[in-house]
């Protein structure tokens, strides 16, 4: 989880790749008009997320049905998105929290192509709800080279 542009769906990628574990981007399960407003720029509120959360928790609860592991990359920036899509009992889960700074995350974002305008930062840091210690979350700076975060990933997962 993270703000857009700190470098969830590379990790996720990676981290899948290396478990052996199918790869899932929540970007992936958007609705078309919720797509047009972010390529827009404009905040989704919690009544235009709350279809697609409910998109990818049913992906959680099918994955958790046929014992599936997975990686799911997903911005899931406020508690209660990951209470959705999570559900209340997370033993099963590994939440990773990449975390950085906003000059880092927005070159980041300049520099790709995506529907998500580096100008939608703000607003993004604005609603972040950074996971609390009840979630037992896995804090890394975005900042770190890939194959360290992987590594690191990859232990507290195994």
């Amino acid at each position: 989880m993270g703000v857009a542009g700190s470098g969830k769906t590379t990790a996720g990628t990676a981290v899948a790749a290396r478990l052996g574990w199918r790869f899932v981007d929540a970007d992936d399960y958007h609705f078309a008009a919720n797509l047009a407003m972010l390529r827009a720029g404009l905040p989704l509120t919690d009544g235009d997320r709350r279809p697609w959360l409910e998109r990818l928790a049913v992906v959680i609860a099918e994955a958790r049905q046929h014992e599936e592991s997975l990686v799911l990359a997903c911005s899931a920036l406020k508690r209660s998105y990951r209470d959705l899509i999570l559900g209340r009992e997370r033993g099963d889960v590994l939440l990773v929290y990449l975390m950085g700074d906003p000059a880092l995350i927005a070159s980041r974002m300049s520099a790709r192509t995506h529907f998500m305008p580096p100008s939608s930062l703000p607003q993004q840091l604005a609603t972040l709800e950074p996971p609390t210690a009840d979630e037992r979350p896995l804090t890394l700076d975005a900042a770190v080279p890939l194959d360290a975060l992987v590594d690191r990933i990859f232990a507290a997962a195994t």
